[in-house]
């Protein structure tokens, strides 16, 4: 026999390989999907701002919409206090903090 020959793999190891080889695809497949519908329900939700809506501003600023023009959405942090951010700045659902608790409140 030459060196070559018995060199040479065994059968029903290309199966091994290929799933080994597609496994990091279907990974990466699956996060670019998942964060493809968490990008839509972002800009849903930014699209949906309401006047009178509580929100949080990308930095943590809690507030309350007062006005929008266009991508600017003015937020009232406090009585007379407004501040001028980008609609791509406010966090949609952020009106409770991940504790369930208000701003303020104590658990």
């Amino acid at each position: 026999m030459t060196p070559l020959a018995t060199a040479a793999p065994g059968s029903g190891g290309g199966l091994s390989t290929i799933l080994l080889l597609a496994l990091p695809f279907a990974v990466l497949l699956y996060l670019m999907f998942t964060q493809r519908k968490r990008a839509r329900a972002v800009a849903e939700a930014q699209a949906g701002l309401e006047v009178g809506q509580e929100v949080m501003a990308a930095a943590g600023i809690f507030g309350t919409i007062s006005a929008i023009e266009g991508d600017v959405v003015h937020l009232e942090v406090a009585p007379g206090v407004v501040l001028r951010v980008a609609r791509r700045a406010i966090v949609p659902d952020a009106s409770r903090p991940a504790g369930g608790a208000q701003p303020g409140e104590t658990a």
